[in-house]
């Protein structure tokens, strides 16, 4: 882990602190959408699947059960506390057939056409070379092969989003906006576009338009505290972090708001067969 480069070691710093709210209730988005992207493949038993930044095993649990005893998974992320809670839930559900691994995947030692489907959830945005680290996953796969890519789309986890944003720039202007890599494709158009930049043409695009109901406005707060905010939240002294907390709420709190938008981005490709 010392020889990631400086925004990695800020990913792993900021998505293991997030851990510890990664599967509180208000978050139980990552296991949507980490469903919603396996429904999308087409999965046999068997089959062996490379889940690249696969957080907590939102994707990879689900694919470890649908290719079954005899298939396998490979899950890999940097953040050595969610690979934890991954590992946690795989032994509690009895699956023995896949493997949580802390590693950097661009660096990962896999020989090609290796993989019957690699799976990549709100991940691909965080490399620099977004169409370069496509291009190495897609060496992973085997003929007649399925790529998955899942991103955040437009409104990510708005209206809180917005009066985070607002806060911050009140009271740490030098953070504004500081930690969101997620909007470089988060349009169907800008997601489409970087795939085929990678000469890897997708199948389908799906947009999607949700949300995540809320108890109260205040469970915004544990979004972000299990999430990518977290990596400008941990920069706040006390005081600013107890202002940014307030002036995030006070608005949520003032319009009574429930939910949370969780618009995403779902591409799939096929590889051509030999």
């Amino acid at each position: 882990m010392n020889q990631l480069a400086p925004t990695k070691a800020l990913i792993a710093k900021t998505y293991s602190a997030a851990a510890l709210h990664f599967d509180d209730p208000p978050l139980a988005f990552w296991s949507r959408i980490g469903n919603g992207t396996v429904s999308r493949v087409p999965l046999a038993p068997g089959d062996r699947v490379l889940d690249v930044c696969c957080g907590s095993g939102a994707s990879a649990i689900p694919a470890a059960q649908a290719v079954g005893p005899r298939g396998s998974v490979l899950a890999v992320d940097l953040a050595d506390a969610l690979l934890a809670r991954g590992r946690a839930k795989a032994r509690s559900l009895g699956l023995s057939n896949i493997e949580f691994r802390c590693a950097d995947f661009e660096a990962l030692d896999t020989p090609a056409e290796h993989f019957d489907a690699v799976v990549c959830v709100f991940g691909i945005f965080f490399v620099a070379d977004m169409p370069a680290a496509v291009r190495r996953l897609w060496t992973w796969l085997k003929p007649g092969g399925t790529l998955a890519i899942t991103t955040w789309g437009p409104d990510v986890l708005e209206p809180g989003n917005a009066a985070f944003w607002e806060a911050v720039r009140v009271h740490c202007p030098s953070l504004y906006k500081s930690f969101r890599p997620w909007e470089r494709i988060n349009t169907p158009d800008a997601l489409r576009s970087m795939l085929a930049e990678a000469g890897i043409p997708a199948r389908s695009v799906d947009a999607e338009y949700s949300h995540q109901t809320l108890e109260s406005p205040d469970d915004w707060w544990i979004i972000a505290l299990g999430s990518g905010y977290r990596g400008t939240i941990d920069q706040f002294d006390p005081s600013t972090l107890e202002a940014v907390k307030r002036d995030t709420l006070g608005p949520l709190r003032a319009r009574r708001a429930l939910t949370a938008q969780t618009n995403v981005l779902y591409a799939v490709a096929t590889k051509p067969s030999a």
